[in-house]
């Protein structure tokens, strides 16, 4: 009897687990879109005029590009976003000596335990530490922007469909609203401290331009620091806090590809081996 009753309960679960997709597939593939401002007039996504280096099977990291575009977050970014995902040892990825990373760290102020007395305060950052964040915690974050907390930009590169180029248009496509948007949705207003940007999701965002003017930042290489490389390089060096393996990715799927070929043909090989010498049932019989 138990077990009847578990059995009828797990088939009306069943049943009920296949109706709600069912349910949800038909609405999904029925119900009609509310058309919005952003799915009238979002701008085609693009990128860079010159692409990326990391672009493609055969993808390479530009290590003097992430050098620059680590140097637009330390310079422009890191003061409201926070990397709270990447160890600033990692920076030796970027081509950074171990001397360099420990200068390097030796310029971020931490949290840490005083050894004497035990209590907290602040120390300089080591090696092993993460880029600590700009605010020491989510009060002070949210009241310094207007109630909004400055996400951390560790990861935004793979929580954003196409994420390089879409940072790119963010950091690039702040403009004026176009007079058709107000023509075609008279009740669109662009709130104070707010901003027009069609790459945005609501297409108002509150944040001001990041980068704003040519030579915002100086190089060291001495790359002319206009607005485009700007932002082209800072988006490199997020997608690397992203996917730092992403090149190692792309070099292990070659070999995989090519032992998978390799195997497939010495298994054809082997197959027409093993049945050379067989012949076909209806063969044998015409011969007798």
């Amino acid at each position: 009897m138990i077990r009847l009753v578990g059995i009828l309960i797990g088939l009306g679960f069943t049943f009920v687990v296949l109706l709600a997709f069912v349910t949800g597939a038909y609405t999904a593939a029925t119900e009609d879109v509310a058309e919005t401002a952003e799915h009238v007039f979002h701008e085609e996504a693009h990128g860079p005029e010159a692409g990326y280096s990391f672009d493609g099977p055969f993808g390479k990291w530009d290590l003097t590009q992430l050098q620059r575009g680590y140097q637009v977050y330390k310079e422009v970014c890191a003061a409201c976003h926070s990397l709270n995902y990447v160890a600033i040892r990692d920076l030796e990825d970027l081509g950074y000596s171990e001397a360099q990373v420990k200068a390097e760290a030796a310029t971020f102020q931490v949290p840490g335990v005083n050894p004497d007395t035990g209590e907290d305060e602040m120390r300089q950052a080591l090696p092993t530490d993460y880029f600590p964040s700009p605010y020491p915690n989510a009060v002070a974050a949210s009241a310094a922007n207007g109630g909004k907390i400055p996400p951390d930009l560790s990861l935004m590169v793979k929580a954003r469909h196409d994420g390089s180029n879409y940072l790119y248009n963010l950091l690039t496509g702040y403009q004026q609203p176009p007079a058709e948007l107000a023509e075609e949705f008279p009740d669109f207003t662009i709130p104070v401290g707010g901003y027009y940007n069609p790459y945005f999701s609501s297409l108002v965002i509150g944040m001001p331009p990041p980068i704003s003017v040519d030579g915002q930042v100086t190089y060291a290489d001495g790359t002319e620091a206009t607005i485009s490389q700007m932002s082209q390089d800072v988006s490199a060096f997020l997608t690397w806090t992203a996917e730092p393996k992403l090149i190692e990715r792309k070099s292990t799927g070659w070999p995989v590809l090519g032992f998978l070929l390799f195997a497939t043909i010495l298994a054809w090989l082997a197959k027409k081996q093993i049945w050379a010498s067989a012949k076909p049932r209806n063969a044998s019989r015409r011969e007798d």
